[in-house]
């Protein structure tokens, strides 16, 4: 498709920095006493950081596939780490390619089965110099995790790791990228508007990286994680499973601010990255006629309530209220600030299309962010995320792994038949935090008084106006989004 200067005039570039389990809290922007993030914290200042957005899954699979399509997890049943995106599933991705758009995709992939061609959704998908390797990655875990009865097993913990342990698929996919935006300028390209959709892997743990990040972080100025329970009763059973066998109930403050400092490193890290495609994006002359997002499909637990990694049915704001930065073009009407408006992931490929100047043909649940940017104050009356599954349903429960990997204490968990994986939805509004699950008590938090979710008062009397309130939004939320009707007549009678 050719493009005149007019047409490309009005046709942003879009630029997708994602990372993989990074917690909103943990940037400087948003928090004093996060990581050193000056990169990120400088690109929130030339558009909107989104306080409160939330992600659909607290896994990685499901969220991405809510992300691509602007569909809930429920919508389509997209809320395995094995359920990844049906042929037929509509993407961002697509659509930028039906509307003329050049789209490179390079890091990880984790929603499109690897035996489909990825032509349908990108011009060139690059995995990296590094594919995961399976027998690496067991000979980089037995440099860390040490005996099988010991304390860091289960913990994730690598610290300081040799350069030459690990292979940088990251550095590799942002290499790719930079060279793409420097050939692009030297081979004439620049009429046709592109996106490059860039998934990286920091700070998924292990927490741990190389010199010279590793160590950036002050230990002594690590914030306090929220305390291990002393008693469980009122919590999801998942969690109490996963402590149990977790391994790290006798660890002290030190390791658990040591372990939360080297994630901080990482996220370092991570900030020096984008940086550095920032300035690549300026040399080349494509910063401000690009949409540049930066994201990540969910959280992480990082000590809090003295677990680790992730969980995929509980809703700590520490699992699912994730970063989201969208820099407009430059022509877009945006007041530049942190806004507490209430928004999802579902919310980017609206956006994008209102920015792109082009309208989704397909059902999707999102809502354009651009009335935020403008200076909007409001846009959700609730967000929502979702997790686990029904009694039976053993394609959901991630089972075949033993007592050797790493995600074992999270697995096996989820493989009992008792209501740990229990199917739980969770609705948040501007002050009260409310999750329905199916098989245990459920969850109310007043998010003004306790931001750290740490006194449920479901079923308090005094309370149940407000629990009754949630479940019907809830139940409207199900009504809404339950399913989709394709956009196609198919031949019958």
């Amino acid at each position: 498709m050719g493009w005149s200067k007019l047409e490309r005039a009005n046709k942003p570039n879009f630029v997708f920095f994602i990372a993989d389990q990074l917690r909103a809290d943990a940037l400087g922007h948003l928090n004093p006493l996060g990581a050193a993030s000056p990169n990120i914290d400088e690109l929130a200042g030339d558009g909107v950081s989104f306080q409160n957005a939330y992600c659909q899954n607290p896994v990685c699979v499901p969220s991405r596939c809510s992300m691509l399509t602007g569909w809930y997890p429920h919508t389509k049943g997209h809320r395995t780490m094995h359920f990844l995106l049906d042929e037929d599933d509509p993407t961002m991705l697509e659509q930028l390619k039906m509307n003329g758009y050049e789209v490179i995709w390079a890091g990880k992939d984790e929603v499109i089965p690897l035996n489909r061609d990825f032509g349908k959704y990108c011009d060139r998908y690059y995995p990296g110099a590094y594919p995961w390797d399976r027998e690496k990655s067991k000979a980089f875990e037995k440099q860390f995790r040490g005996e099988p009865s010991g304390d860091n097993f289960y913990s994730f913990y690598a610290g300081k790791v040799s350069p030459e342990l690990v292979d940088d698929n990251d550095r590799s996919c942002l290499d790719y990228s930079i060279q793409y935006l420097r050939e692009r300028r030297e081979t004439g390209r620049e009429e046709k508007p592109f996106c490059l959709f860039l998934c990286l892997s920091n700070p998924h743990p292990p927490y741990g990286c190389s010199p010279p990040w590793y160590g950036r972080t002050d230990r002594s100025h690590i914030p306090a994680r929220r305390p291990t329970p002393e008693n469980w009763d009122g919590m999801p059973s998942m969690l109490k499973g996963i402590f149990e066998k977790q391994g790290i109930q006798g660890w002290s403050e030190e390791r658990f601010a040591e372990l939360k400092g080297t994630y901080y490193d990482m996220i370092s890290q991570l900030d020096e990255r984008l940086g550095e495609l920032v300035a690549v994006m300026k040399e080349t002359g494509v910063y401000d006629g690009t949409a540049l997002f930066f994201f990540s499909d969910h959280g992480d637990f990082t000590g809090d309530y003295g677990l680790v990694e992730k969980a995929q049915n509980t809703f700590y704001d520490c699992q699912c209220n994730i970063p989201l930065i969208i820099k407009p073009p430059a022509g877009t009407d945006c007041r530049p600030r942190v806004s507490k408006a209430l928004a999802e992931l579902v919310d980017i490929p609206a956006t994008v299309a209102e920015l792109a100047g082009f309208p989704l043909n397909y059902t999707q649940f999102g809502r354009s962010l651009c009335p935020v940017l403008a200076g909007g104050e409001t846009h959700r009356d609730a967000v929502f995320c979702e997790g686990g599954r029904i009694h039976g349903e053993i394609q959901a429960m991630e089972r075949g792994h033993g007592p050797d990997s790493l995600y074992w204490p999270r697995l096996s968990t989820q493989c009992e038949e008792g209501p740990e994986h229990t199917k739980a939805i969770m609705v948040r509004e501007q002050r009260y935090k409310y999750v329905y699950r199916l098989y245990e008590p459920d969850q109310l938090f007043d998010l003004e008084e306790d931001p750290r979710e740490l006194v449920n008062l479901a079923g308090r009397a005094e309370y149940g106006e407000i629990e009754r309130r949630l479940q019907a939004r809830i139940l409207r939320f199900l009504v809404e989004t339950g399913d989709f009707v394709p956009n196609r007549k198919d031949k019958g009678y």
